[in-house]
């Protein structure tokens, strides 16, 4: 699959960096060093603008360094990005640690997945069919 993209950033395009990789890296495109606080939340340029096809989207997700090594995680993740969207791909990040957290003009704060997605239609019925689960949720199925 293609996809056009505009590259405004200072840095290369997002690629695969392993043959198996599902996502592509999003830099951080700023004019100076964000600081952000424990618990602060802000919305991180890219640069980058993308057109997908209709029938895919781009899932913006969290980088596991990121998140493991320092507490910082994209708050909507997955964000998704849909087909008709033109602007600028921006990321939420969160500071989930005690520290203070530098992103710097760059970095690797994101990961973007390309996906294929299904549209459907809804059928409004009286009752669903049995299952052996039933309405049994969160933990049902064990820790």
């Amino acid at each position: 699959m293609t996809i056009k993209i505009v590259n405004k950033s200072k840095h290369q395009i997002p690629q695969y960096e392993t043959e198996a990789s599902a996502g592509m890296d999003l830099r951080a495109n700023i004019e100076e060093a964000l600081i952000m606080k424990p618990l602060e939340r802000c919305i991180v340029k890219t640069g980058l603008f993308i057109e997908l096809p209709i029938g895919t989207e781009a899932q913006v997700r969290p980088r596991s360094g990121l998140a493991a090594k320092f507490g910082v995680t994209v708050l909507n993740a997955p964000g998704t990005i849909d087909a008709d969207y033109r602007g600028e791909i921006c990321v939420i990040l969160i500071n989930l640690s005690n520290a203070d957290f530098v992103i710097n003009d760059g970095e690797r704060i994101a990961q973007l997945v390309i996906a294929k997605h299904e549209k459907i239609t809804w059928q409004e019925v009286a009752i669903l069919d049995e299952t052996k689960r039933g309405t049994s949720g969160f933990g049902s199925t064990g820790i």
